[in-house]
């Protein structure tokens, strides 16, 4: 998907929804059992990156903690704000020694324009992910959340993620969890919405949506 991606539901998810449908018995299913829900693109790129990072191995209660704390450290969520706020003010925000390297790293790299933010929208899916994860502490799949929740690309298939392999078993498999090759295969149906396969297949396991 070219050009920025725009707030609120995807413009996309109306077209998407009806094609899966058409395609797969049940996506229909699925997509019947939630009407009147969708994914919703929210957060700014930087802030939505550094809440990644404050969040990672640490329950939603405790991350949502420390980010209240984490903002308070450093005034405004950007990345001259976080770098003025330095590595003591950071860990007295409750973040551990790595998450605090993470966040730094993050900054500069975003002060230095090793990453660019206004350039994503025009990129695809694998460039943006090549950049994103070459700051310490953003992997794959937080790279893939980043496409889904702040980009909204249509066709993320993010084939380590345990939500989607578990619903990918109970749904398709009888119970048993797909390997990724088999992920592959199995989604080749959902094309080019993978995304949006990957978004009811993960509320069939928790019907409130939640964001990255």
């Amino acid at each position: 998907m070219k050009g920025p991606a725009p707030r609120g539901v995807p413009p996309y998810w109306a077209r998407a929804k009806r094609q899966l449908a058409e395609r797969d018995p049940v996506m229909k299913s699925l997509i019947r059992r939630h009407p009147g829900v969708a994914l919703v693109g929210r957060g700014e790129a930087f802030s939505t990156l550094a809440r990644s990072i404050v969040g990672q191995q640490i329950s939603v209660k405790a991350a949502d903690r420390i980010w209240v704390r984490f903002i308070e450290a450093v005034g405004e969520v950007t990345p001259p704000g976080v770098l003025k706020a330095g590595e003591r003010n950071l860990a007295g925000a409750g973040l551990s020694r790595r998450k605090v390297e993470y966040l730094l790293d993050l900054a500069r790299h975003v002060e230095s324009r090793k990453l660019r933010p206004a350039a994503w929208a025009a990129m695809d899916d694998d460039a943006v992910i090549a950049e994103l994860t070459r700051v310490r502490g953003i992997g794959r799949w937080t790279a893939e959340m980043f496409l889904i929740f702040t980009l909204l690309r249509p066709d993320v298939l993010p084939v380590d993620d345990l939500g989607l392999l578990r619903a990918a078993g109970i749904h398709y498999l009888e119970g048993r969890v797909p390997a990724k090759a088999e992920l592959l295969e199995l989604a080749r149906p959902w094309q080019p919405w993978r995304t949006v396969a990957t978004w009811y297949l993960w509320r069939s396991l928790d019907p409130v949506p939640v964001e990255y």
